[in-house]
C-alpha cells in the first residue's frame, strides 16, 4: 500500500469517528459527556482538515495517486 493510500484510509477511519463521536454528543444525556463529546469532534475535525491537506499535496507531487 502506497503513503497516499495509508493517508486517505486514515482520513476515511477520521471521518467515521468524527461522526460517531458527533452523533454521542447529540445522544448523551450528561452534559459534562456532551461537551467531552463535542470537543473531540472539534480536535478530530481539526486533524482531518489537516489530512485532507496532506492528500492534496501527496496528489500534487504526485499526480498518479490523484483521485484514487
Amino acid at each position: 500500500m502506497t503513503v497516499a493510500s495509508n493517508v486517505k484510509q486514515c482520513l476515511a477511519t477520521l471521518k467515521g469517528v468524527e461522526a460517531q463521536l458527533s452523533s454521542l454528543a447529540l445522544n448523551s444525556l450528561e452534559e459534562e459527556a456532551r461537551i467531552v463529546f463535542h470537543e473531540s469532534t472539534m480536535l478530530i475535525g481539526n486533524i482531518k482538515k489537516d489530512l485532507q491537506y496532506r492528500v492534496l499535496e501527496l496528489e500534487r507531487q504526485e499526480p498518479q495517486y490523484s483521485g484514487s
